[in-house]
């Protein structure tokens, strides 16, 4: 069988003009990467076709060893549609170096359901990424700079306090606490710091929230870095950065399209984790894909339970949008290790382990409509599922009331997503179009946490650290309490514990403390032991990448 890679390179990319065509975009409007990519003006978004377009988020149950394949059925459910007669297109975010070079790999999709050029999608593509870091490490050293100098336009920063760190892409455990300005006199004022990852820089929250050159600016000016040695808040656009900040990105908020193995039109912009960050891509790129297409698939990270509620609770806030239906992504072999199957024996016959892990798919149904919208379930089917085990899921769901169709996009592109397509094209004609959020702004945080914690956890608490409990007090009087809640919790489980699979109940959530993405425009308890920069597994996927003596790439996938 052929291997992610070598599917994309068999096949020859349209001109992305004629991509552009298919759009109505004019070749003037393009700004050309190389022949298969193009950066779009952002004049193209349009607010009556937006709200005129059809809104497809997808989603997931938690994530497991296993695999889901939620971006495989995002471009699948886009080619499906396509083929059933739909002008259709997908949105999605671009990959980070972490994972590629880690442990999932690319982020371009996967079989006959993919993105390409894969290899430049996956591999710095546009450089959207590197003017993200570029603008969050000159704040960092424009914070630095000001501390040194005691003389002209010091702010009386107390270095103690500075939360602004360093982000680099790739996954680096070493980088993760560090001590900085050593060297005397001329390194500066050393003080403990670290790195994130780039997807969990502020910038790039702010690059996905962001609707203009204008309002970027105005967001990065008010991200927060810390307190004045007299305990007043200081911000980005105190040290005057902001504007620096917003000129490294002026190419960067711009849209990139791109093309799926069947020569749809992709737009790919913005790369948060939903982990710790907001999950999902910029909100130009999905007003974008509503001004230009009847139908718009979109996808948030990880399971309904992080990238879909900040999908529906922060972003659709912020950008005045409503998905028409959810499309949540299950698998035969991950709800049998939601069940209790050990990973090395997913590929055997299990029933019963299915029926007890459905429980997490459940919870995720449930959570979608008590947004009010139809969730449509799609089962990624894998050589090894048994045709009982299929049958199972397909009764339990629908005994649920819920759709749920096979996809085999993977296998067979668009033609093997026709049935989910017609299913979603029939969800959204039942539907008003507007979701319910799962809690009010305006609420105090600690109901707008219980919220989250007890409607789509399914926990009977929440529990405060002491270093929670003065960050908490630091929101209200900083005023920030009227933000959106981004909860920083594992992907792996509903609780704040990766080792509670399935539907725990009775649990509690901790939080650890508070993060503040002031520019952004919400605010992040952090649960658990989430960490914002990962590491390198034992055997990571950089290993398998080579590139040959004529530019060809292997490896990836």
């Amino acid at each position: 069988m052929l291997s992610d890679i070598e599917i994309a390179q068999s096949r020859t990319p349209q001109h992305i003009k004629l991509i552009a065509e298919k759009l109505n975009i004019s070749a003037d409007h393009l700004e050309y990467y190389g022949k298969f990519k193009s950066k779009l003006p952002l004049e193209l978004i349009d607010e009556s076709k937006v709200a005129n377009s059809n809104l497809i988020l997808v989603t997931a149950i938690n994530p497991t060893p296993a695999g889901e394949g939620k971006t495989t059925m995002t471009i699948g459910l886009t080619e499906g549609l396509n083929k059933i007669g739909k002008k259709a297109m997908a949105v999605l975010r671009e990959p980070s170096l972490g994972p590629v070079f880690g442990v999932k790999g690319g982020a371009a999709g996967g079989g006959f359901s993919q993105v390409i050029p894969m290899e430049d999608i996956n591999l710095h593509f546009t450089g959207d990424f590197s003017a993200v870091e570029k603008a969050n490490n000159l704040l960092a050293a424009l914070i630095d700079n000001n501390i040194q100098n005691k003389k002209d336009n010091n702010l009386n920063i107390d270095p103690r306090t500075v939360t602004w760190k360093r982000v680099m892409d790739m996954n680096d455990r070493a980088l993760r606490q560090t001590v900085i300005a050593l060297g005397g006199k001329n390194g500066g004022m050393p003080r403990e710091s670290g790195f994130n990852i780039t997807a969990a820089s502020e910038v790039m929250a702010i690059l996905c929230m962001s609707k203009n050159i204008k309002d970027l600016k105005e967001k990065c000016g008010n991200i927060y870095i810390g307190s004045t040695y007299d305990g007043q808040p200081v911000f980005a656009r105190d040290l005057k950065a902001h504007g620096a900040m917003a000129a490294l990105l002026k190419d960067a908020i711009k849209p990139n399209l791109v093309q799926t193995l069947e020569g749809n039109p992709v737009i790919i912009h913005g790369g948060p984790f939903a982990n710790i960050a907001q999950g999902t891509n910029t909100i130009l790129a999905t007003k974008m894909g509503m001004s230009l297409s009847e139908y718009v698939v979109t996808e948030a990270g990880f399971g309904a339970d992080l990238g879909a509620e900040k999908f529906l609770n922060i972003k659709c806030g912020y950008a005045g949008i409503s998905p028409k239906c959810v499309l949540i992504v299950a698998t035969v072999r991950a709800l049998k290790y939601h069940g209790g199957v050990d990973v090395k024996e997913l590929k055997n016959e299990n029933v019963e382990a299915l029926k007890l892990g459905f429980c997490n798919l459940e919870k995720h149904i449930e959570n979608i409509r008590s947004y009010g919208i139809p969730p449509v379930v799609v089962i990624n089917k894998f050589y090894a599922d048994t045709d009982a085990e299929v049958k199972t899921l397909i009764e339990m769901v629908e005994a649920k009331g819920a759709s749920i169709a096979i996809g085999a996009g993977f296998e067979k592109g668009g033609e093997g997503m026709q049935d989910i397509a017609h299913k979603v094209v029939e969800a959204i004609a039942s539907t008003s179009g507007k979701h319910t959020p799962t809690y009010d702004w305006n609420d105090t945080v600690e109901n707008k946490l219980n919220a989250i914690a007890t409607k789509i956890y399914g926990a009977s608490k929440v529990e405060y650290t002491p270093k929670a409990m003065t960050d908490l007090k630091k929101i209200y009087k900083l005023g920030f309490d009227k933000l959106p809640i981004c909860m920083a919790k594992t992907q792996y489980s509903l609780t704040d514990d990766p080792k509670k699979i399935g539907r725990p109940s009775g649990f509690h959530i901790t939080v650890r403390e508070f993060e503040f993405a002031t520019g952004a425009g919400f605010i992040i308890p952090v649960c658990g032991e989430m960490m914002r920069m990962p590491g390198l597994p034992q055997i990571p996927s950089a290993e398998a990448i080579d590139i040959d003596e004529n530019g060809k790439i292997s490896g990836l996938f």
